[in-house]
């Protein structure tokens, strides 16, 4: 103790940039800095006497968790007050370029190159240092989530990250059902009637076995489809493999009593969801709105769901509030199934086997929910603990709330009031945004354990890159992926964001799941089921999709990677006017069709088409103030070097240059010094300047997100209008880009633009003078 008394106070002494030194480059663990003032930074170094060990292994992680570029990305979201507002001040009036012109000048001492090599440095952190100093700190006691302290005697060292002491609290197999309660006994009386457990969705998909035939029949042939319509949700396709199920309708009316809700959220349920209905609901449907009655309509059953129509400023907390009833009812459902064949089992005979008690997987975790944000586990967590608290004087007990508040809250002050952004900029980027976590939750009957180690965990709820770190790469010694074995419900909200972070990172995940575990974990097999056991979980699990636009990556990972017996439902409305309908500015847009053979060819074919036809036409310096949108950060690296290669006069920002450099890309560009300003979506996305001086548009690519069309085309009215220049708007497509050319164009105009001979489509916005 004394030595490391003298460790620590070595460090207090050193300076900032001295600790930054030693993180850099391993030689003393971060969770030695003082970051914050929360008690866990001090505990951590007390965990145990091989303090030198742990230190180590999380020092690994770190350096993989300070060179992560996305994390970095988003870190600089939460600059200070005064940053903020010197960015907005620099984008607010036409005085932005003498005051881009002193912040250059004052900041510019800092680099070494120009704006062209400003991007790729890794150094450059002094806004996001506290964030990403936290984010480290969080890593290394998250790192502890996904192990067994239980059975890997080596985890020692990190047993106070798993909440050791509410270990046997929260045990399954160490519990019963309270009687109490009174559900043991309406578990028995289900169990010893065969109606009710024809009734139960639950019981019906869990327990159902299939047969190997069947089984190989889903694994060979193919998917047969079928059309219906409904009232909110619009157009669907049910797809399934084995024999038609019974065909679902759209229930105007919903009773209570046949959802087989657990007992406390048939009460909670209606409290917690009544902010979102409207005087307009009829008396006899007072829970659910027309779309929540929908969508948990065909979660109930059991079916996958794949909604594309998530919107964040309307529908976004209706659909998460509907997604966590169906994963707490779950939940509650299979834990009480367990406590009630403890009780069974305490009291039957020694020496008696019973195959009846099969109720559990290899695993414990059994719904996995992956979303972007802290602030979108923050608010799950909340609504779990509304759905489970039955009046305000009976508050369920939640271990390590204080610790999740301060970890995945956010401080409302970080924000200075005076920022402009869309207003669905400010509902995706509302409250935390670190998106590297990861956190267990364990729910037994009246109480809720957070940060509970994933085997003793009931949900996980993770964003893409905190499972990617857990999950680790093929080769890697420091990976675990059992925990994810018997996952019965996966829940992937706003995957439209992760097309914006890493899109490798949900796919990885996805080839991890529902895998044999390598190892028992402690598991008693005499109560796993049937379907485990056989490597039958994928056949079982229900996985619900929710996006904000249509996306072939997207639909791949529902086509692909999904393979419930009970079938599939895709929500597939088509949009009749697109997005070009809200460009306000006088504009020409033409749009031309390149010819690609296949879709791995589109690449190379849309580099040639541009440099060879669409540049040699901006070259003349006419045509200058051209701003060139990229979607795709590899064709932005690619154009960047072929502009160097010819010695065009250019400027680029991506996702990854730095302030400075932004600001003179800004400042050389409105005032005409470069004629080109490459600019790729990802920047777009998590920044939405407004860049003045655009006179030429070119779309390298349709945007991914249909909005961002017209809300780059309309940047032109920051444009002076005394500027003689004509302004035009050029779009690159291909046969492949049908989904993103309907979302701009609408579903009818991009059917002619694709079948008609012409190659040049020319549409024309905005009022007549």
């Amino acid at each position: 103790m004394g030595k490391r008394r003298g460790e620590r106070e070595l460090l207090r002494n050193l300076s900032k940039k001295q600790k930054k030194h030693l993180r850099e480059f391993g030689e003393e663990h971060p969770f030695y800095d003082k970051v914050s003032g929360r008690p866990e930074a001090t505990q951590v170094c007390e965990l145990s006497e091989n303090s030198d060990k742990s230190s180590a292994e999380s020092d690994s992680e770190t350096e993989v968790e300070q060179v992560s570029v996305y994390h970095k990305l988003l870190a600089t979201l939460k600059t200070s007050p005064e940053s903020e507002s010197e960015e907005e001040e620099d984008e607010s009036e036409s005085e932005a370029a003498g005051e881009s012109e002193a912040e250059m000048d004052s900041e510019g001492s800092q680099e070494t190159g120009e704006a062209d090599g400003g991007e790729e440095d890794k150094n450059d952190v002094p806004e996001q240092k506290e964030a990403t100093d936290t984010a480290e700190q969080t890593l290394g006691q998250e790192q502890a989530d996904g192990a067994d302290t239980s059975c890997d005697p080596s985890h020692e060292v990190i047993e106070e990250f798993t909440d050791v002491k509410h270990e046997s609290e929260f045990s399954l197999e160490t519990n019963f059902m309270e009687e109490e309660s009174g559900d043991c006994n309406a578990d028995k009386r289900d169990s010893n009637s065969s109606q009710a457990f024809s009734e139960d969705p639950f019981k019906q998909h869990m327990n159902k076995e299939l047969e190997e035939k069947e089984v190989e029949k889903m694994s060979t042939l193919p998917k047969t489809s079928s059309q219906s319509k409904w009232p909110t949700l619009g157009q669907l396709t049910f797809s399934f493999t084995l024999e038609k199920h019974k065909t679902l309708k759209a229930d105007k009316e919903v009773d209570v009593k046949q959802l087989h809700l657990h007992k406390p959220l048939e009460s909670t349920w209606p409290k917690v969801n009544k902010r979102f209905l409207s005087s307009m609901n009829k008396p006899s449907d007072p829970i659910f709105t027309p779309l929540q009655r929908e969508l948990f309509c065909i979660m109930n059953t059991y079916r996958d769901l794949f909604y594309p129509e998530r919107n964040a400023l309307t529908n976004g907390e209706e659909i998460r509030h509907a997604y966590c009833l169906h994963a707490l009812n779950h939940v509650l459902k299979a834990n009480a199934q367990v406590l009630s064949n403890n009780a069974k089992r305490r009291d039957q005979k020694p020496g008696t086997d019973n195959d009846d008690y099969r109720d559990q997987g290899l695993t414990r975790p059994k719904v996995l929910m992956i979303v972007p944000f802290r602030e979108c586990a923050l608010r799950i967590v909340h609504i779990f603990i509304s759905l489970l608290e039955v009046n305000d004087k009976k508050k369920i007990d939640v271990s390590n709330k204080k610790r999740f508040k301060g970890e995945f809250g956010s401080d409302p002050e970080e924000k200075p009031p005076n920022l402009k952004r869309p207003e669905d900029y400010e509902a995706v980027f509302a409250g935390n945004i670190d998106d590297h976590f990861r956190i267990g939750v364990a729910i037994l009957q009246k109480s809720m354990r957070l940060y509970a180690p994933f085997y003793s965990s009931d949900i996980i709820i993770a964003s893409p890159l905190g499972m990617r770190t857990i999950i680790g790469a093929e080769g890697e010694k420091k990976r675990d992926f059992d925990f994810l074995s018997s996952i019965e419900v996966l829940i992937i909200d706003q995957a439209d964001i992760y097309l914006m972070q890493n899109w490798e990172h949900v796919l990885h995940l996805m080839k991890h799941i529902n895998l044999l575990p390598l190892d028992p974990h402690g598991v008693d097999f005499s109560r796993v089921r049937m379907l485990n056991l056989n490597n039958w979980s994928k056949y079982y699990r229900q996985t619900l999709l929710f996006s904000g636009l249509q996306d072939p990556q997207i639909n791949s990972i529902f086509n692909k990677h999904c393979f419930n017996y009970m079938g599939q439902v895709a929500v597939r409305n088509v949009p009749l006017s697109g997005s070009i309908s809200h460009v306000v500015v006088q504009l020409p847009h033409v749009f031309r069709r390149l010819e690609a053979e296949n879709l791995t060819s589109v690449i190379e074919m849309r580099f040639q088409f541009f440099i060879n036809k669409v540049l040699p036409e901006y070259r003349d310096a006419i045509m200058s103030h051209t701003l060139i949108y990229v979607p795709s950060y590899f064709d932005y690296v690619r154009l960047r070097n072929y502009f160097k290669k010819e010695d065009l006069n250019f400027t680029h920002i991506c996702e990854y240059t730095k302030k400075a450099a932004v600001c003179r890309a800004r400042r050389f560009f409105l005032k005409g010094e470069k004629q080109f300003l490459l600019f790729t979506e990802r920047f777009h996305f998590y920044k939405r300047y407004m860049i003045k001086g655009i006179r030429n548009l070119i779309f390298y690519e349709l945007p991914t997100y249909s909005h961002f069309y017209s809300e780059i085309c309309n940047m032109m009215k920051a444009t002076d209008n005394g500027a003689d220049a004509t302004w035009t708007c050029t779009v690159l497509y291909s046969k492949y880009d049908a989904q993103k050319l309907a979302a701009v164009v609408g579903i009818d105009r991009a059917a002619q633009m694709l079948q008609s001979k012409k190659d040049v489509h020319l549409f024309v916005t905005g009022e007549n003078e």
